[in-house]
């Protein structure tokens, strides 16, 4: 007999390829056999939830929450199955038979993954798209809600405010982000600097873990449930809803949206910015957004800077306190808007006003957004000089980059105010604002799309100087995967996981990595960013 040296190494290569495929062909019906033997009583309702490539419906259900278009080429890899559970028990059997046949599973609530955790894998894989775990239970009297993960932020703000135009959540402000994948990474939005995170307004949770089981707070421990608000999802167990502490909101809110160019001193506007917005009251939400155009006088590109403050109070109110605070920026009675809550929300994100019931839609695609896009983060607690500004302008002003853009968002407020170690998310005191790059490119180039993802680690590097170090801090729901991932296998070892871990929850790591080895020690939820368990 030959030894596999004297072999072809293309008949190896075939031949290992052909025993990956038929292993995986075997793992899927094996597991399709699974989940119709784990509860027989329920077989046929299961079977109607079960999608493979088979289905002719598969692909539709793949596609339908895939938010970056940049994991939906034919060269992304495709779940050998997607359960979309109508039930506990489904979610359980999906756990059960994945366990048993080695396949793994990623959980996908909104889709929102910035680099599609939720939906791909580089290893066989099973995706629980939690579609169907959306219903809503509002208590008005004791100011909470049961939501379950599946449900996107647009459908809770709505149903409450059906019942009652006084209170909401503090969530996302894209109404589209699932409540699941928002949470899990801690979750801010228009009223954090007001009443903190999501998470911080969490106050149960209903899990199944790696045995299957069903846990609420009482029964998982602090340790737990402190993990799962803010320490990512995918590491934990799968989240089947939360039960939510409501908060007030006045009966009007103002916004206020002035643009400058940097003809319009743009450049000074910011750096002033810089000093003002993290200390204005805890009823202002702050953002400038930098984007680029083409000028009316000339037809070359500038930057474009929009000062955009969301004030829970009157036009009158928040006039007073710019003029006090910031009035360089030089603004008019009628740039401030008064309107509802739930107009805010869709002003901001430019949704069509006529009806709230767009806020209901989980398809929608906003055409403002590229479909295809890369993006980083960054945390700032000293502020960039103007000759920082200036750089960064160059970068922007790139030919490349026409379709960059920068959100700048103030912290300060009620976040100085909790603690780091209140939640896995550390990013609290001493954080004048968060930045989130972002460039995005047409469906068509996703072939191609590495000049775009070369320029924005270009821009990331430029910026390293001027933001947090030691570590580089990065928000864990805007996933970057060029800051550090786990191996395929599932042995990550916690100083290689470190690397990563560190800049998303500083110290808070290593309760992370506790929580993870007393609860998963076999590390069955794993994706390339979740949390080792520590002999791995």
């Amino acid at each position: 007999m030959k030894s596999l040296y004297h072999l072809p190494l293309l008949f190896i290569v075939v031949s290992s390829l052909a025993l990956a495929s038929t292993s995986s062909a075997d793992s899927h019906e094996d597991f399709l056999d699974c989940l119709s033997s784990y509860h027989p009583e329920e077989s046929s309702s299961i079977s109607r939830v079960i999608y493979t490539e088979r289905n002719s419906s598969y692909s539709a259900i793949l596609e339908s929450s895939i938010q970056n278009l940049r994991f939906s080429t034919p060269n992304t890899p495709k779940p050998l199955v997607i359960v979309t559970p109508l039930n506990t028990s489904h979610v359980q059997a999906t756990v059960h038979c994945s366990k048993t046949h080695g396949l793994q599973v990623r959980t996908r609530s909104g889709g929102h993954d910035f680099e599609g955790l939720s939906y791909v894998s580089e290893v066989p894989f099973v995706v629980i798209d939690l579609v169907h775990f959306r219903s809503i239970d509002v208590d008005v009297e004791n100011e909470e809600a049961w939501v379950q993960s599946g449900a996107i932020t647009g459908e809770l703000y709505y149903r409450i405010n059906e019942r009652a135009t006084n209170l909401t959540f503090p969530g996302a402000l894209c109404h589209t982000v699932g409540i699941g994948g928002l949470i899990s990474g801690g979750g801010y939005g228009l009223l954090f600097r007001k009443y903190g995170l999501a998470g911080d307004n969490v106050i149960d949770a209903q899990l199944v873990d790696a045995n299957g089981r069903v846990l609420d707070r009482r029964s998982m421990g602090e340790d737990l449930f402190w993990g799962l608000r803010g320490g990512g999802g995918g590491s934990f167990g799968i989240v089947l809803a939360w039960k939510v502490k409501l908060v007030p909101i006045p009966s009007t809110v103002t916004v206020l949206s002035v643009g400058r160019t940097l003809e319009q001193n743009a450049t000074q506007l910011l750096h002033r910015w810089q000093y003002v917005a993290p200390n204005l009251p805890n009823d202002v939400y702050s953002v400038v957004s930098i984007s680029t155009m083409n000028t009316t006088e000339t037809g070359t590109r500038t930057v474009l800077a929009t000062f955009t403050s969301v004030f829970q109070g009157s036009a009158n109110e928040l006039m007073t306190l710019m003029q006090e605070r910031f009035p360089e920026l030089g603004f008019l009675r009628e740039n401030f808007i008064e309107m509802t809550w739930i107009e805010s929300l869709m002003f901001l994100t430019q949704l069509p006003n006529e009806t709230s019931e767009i806020l209901l839609d989980r398809n929608y695609r906003n055409t403002l957004l590229s479909p295809s896009f890369k993006a980083k983060s960054d945390y700032v607690r000293k502020p960039m000089p103007e000759i920082a500004l200036q750089g960064l302008w160059s970068q922007l002003l790139e030919d490349v980059a026409t379709t960059a853009s920068l959100n700048i968002i103030s912290y300060g407020g009620k976040m100085d105010e909790i603690p780091e170690s209140a939640l896995p998310f550390p990013h609290r005191k001493g954080t004048l604002y968060k930045i989130n790059y972002n460039i995005g490119w047409r469906e068509e180039e996703n072939s191609n799309p590495q000049r775009y993802i070369n320029w924005i680690r270009k821009l990331y590097r430029y910026m390293g100087a001027f933001v947090s170090k030691s570590p580089r801090e990065a928000y864990i729901n805007y996933r970057d995967l060029d800051i550090g991932r786990n191996n395929n296998d599932g042995r990550t070892s916690y100083k290689q996981a470190s690397v990563w871990g560190r800049k998303y929850f500083k110290k808070n790591f290593d309760r992370l990595v506790y929580v993870k080895s007393k609860f998963d020690p076999e590390n069955f939820f794993r994706h390339e960013q979740s949390i080792p368990p520590r002999f791995h």
